[in-house]
């Protein structure tokens, strides 16, 4: 049984951390998208541009709405993702997975370091979690 409460607790502190990611990255991305629309580039916050300057720039890849629009279906996914996995539903690590390998892909082009930490950290606690969710559904 002490197990059983280990593993829950696992899936509590991902989807606190699938939320602080989602949340984290994704409320600057309508003012990204507002900036860059009205050819004003890429916003920055504390001094640091919000999603330019990384290896996408410097592959040549600007920063454009659409790539902005797709992290932010990227940080919404893992936001429902939070939101399943705080309910134990297998869906919702699934989903995990999904979001975290998807959202990789624009920590390393946007250069976001923080993402990587909290996507890992969600991750190997939805693996140690995995058997409390199949019992959540009996």
């Amino acid at each position: 049984m002490r197990a059983e409460g280990a593993r829950r607790a696992a899936l509590r502190v991902a989807a606190v951390a699938l939320l602080v990611d989602g949340l984290g990255f994704g409320v600057f991305v309508p003012v990204a998208i507002a900036s860059i629309a009205q050819g004003r580039g890429v916003p920055l916050v504390l001094g640091f541009p919000t999603y330019g300057g990384g290896p996408f720039a410097g592959y040549g890849v600007p920063t454009t709405v659409p790539l902005l629009l797709a992290f932010g279906a990227v940080c919404l996914l893992q936001g429902v993702a939070a939101v399943l996995v705080w309910r134990r539903r297998p869906s919702g690590a699934v989903l995990t997975l999904v979001a975290v390998a998807l959202g990789a892909v624009f920590w390393w082009g946007f250069a976001l370091p923080f993402g990587p930490v909290l996507g890992v950290l969600a991750v190997v606690l939805v693996l140690v979690g995995w058997p409390a969710l199949a019992q959540s559904e009996r």
